[in-house]
């Protein structure tokens, strides 16, 4: 089979749509961890909240029937864990790296054993009734513009308001930051907060748009992805909705080679690896904020 005809999926507006779709979950992911890191919390657990907000909302989709209830139900899951996040690892200066681990643990776990007590199945629920879906509109998913305008304005309200030098100011000397008037504990906060909101609607993409169901790791790494994406983008959502549109031509690349011309097995790992290896490049290069992942204490 010549390349030209192999490649000739690149050619079609349907491949591009796809391509603008699997970069939502990782781009919330990565920008939501982007803020919470700039404030100086690191947050590891992105992959269990992703997973949360997709439980949450698959269920409350199923047994209520409503799409709003669902996304919202899905969000405030992501407000929990945020909430949960910062009261552990800012007010309570605890392990970050622990917290997460924990988090990723949890939702590991409870997913299935609620498949199971409910439908079953450790694998997947059922498919989510149309009325409930995310309705596309002409094959253009709400959740792309949504990625689109959250990365721009978390860029500007980062890098172009009073907020934004505030959380840059907690997260690189939040003692300095302290003495000149700024309530470290309280910028935290709401950074980890709306980090985990954003990965929380990363889940909800997943279900209720793209999968239509809850399945066993139905975040598939992505969440860990993101984590990559903040090395990669050096803390800058625009550079890391870059990374996002990165990973998702490649995953629908994967998508689009026929079968048998390539082991399924590396089509399949060729975004994840492409990812870190683009990222693990940046690594050498990137500073992080200069307290991320210290707890602050009031002395």
């Amino acid at each position: 089979m010549q390349v030209a005809e192999l490649l000739r999926f690149l050619l079609y507006p349907t491949f591009y749509a796809g391509m603008l779709r699997m970069m939502v979950p990782i781009t919330l992911g990565a920008v939501g961890e982007i803020i919470s890191e700039r404030s100086g919390v690191v947050n590891i657990g992105l992959e269990g909240i992703m997973m949360l907000g997709a439980l949450v909302s698959t269920y409350v989709g199923h047994f209520t029937g409503s799409m709003v209830l669902a996304m919202v139900s899905g969000l405030v899951v992501g407000l929990a864990a945020g909430f949960l996040h910062a009261g552990i690892a800012v007010n309570l200066a605890g392990d970050q790296i622990i917290d997460g681990v924990g988090l990723n643990l949890f939702a590991v776990g409870i997913g299935e054993v609620l498949l199971y007590l409910t439908w079953g199945s450790f694998a997947t629920s059922p498919q989510l009734p149309p009325e409930v879906r995310v309705p596309s509109i002409h094959g253009f998913s709400p959740f792309v513009v949504l990625t689109l305008l959250v990365a721009a304005a978390t860029w500007v309200v980062v890098e172009k308001t009073r907020w934004g030098l505030r959380l840059k100011a907690v997260g690189e000397d939040p003692v300095a930051a302290e003495a000149a008037g700024i309530d470290v504990f309280k910028v935290r906060t709401i950074a980890t907060v709306v980090g985990s909101l954003l990965t929380a609607s990363a889940g909800v993409f997943l279900s209720l748009d793209w999968l239509g169901a809850y399945t066993k790791n139905i975040s598939a790494g992505r969440g860990f992805i993101a984590l990559a994406l903040v090395v990669f983008s050096r803390w800058n959502p625009l550079t890391a909705l870059l990374g996002g549109l990165i990973f998702g031509f490649l995953f629908q690349l994967s998508q689009s080679i026929p079968s048998g011309v390539v082991p399924d097995q590396i089509l399949w790992a060729l975004p994840y690896l492409v990812t870190l290896l683009i990222s693990a490049g940046f690594l050498a290069k990137a500073r992080p904020p200069g307290a991320v992942g210290r707890p602050y204490k009031r002395v």
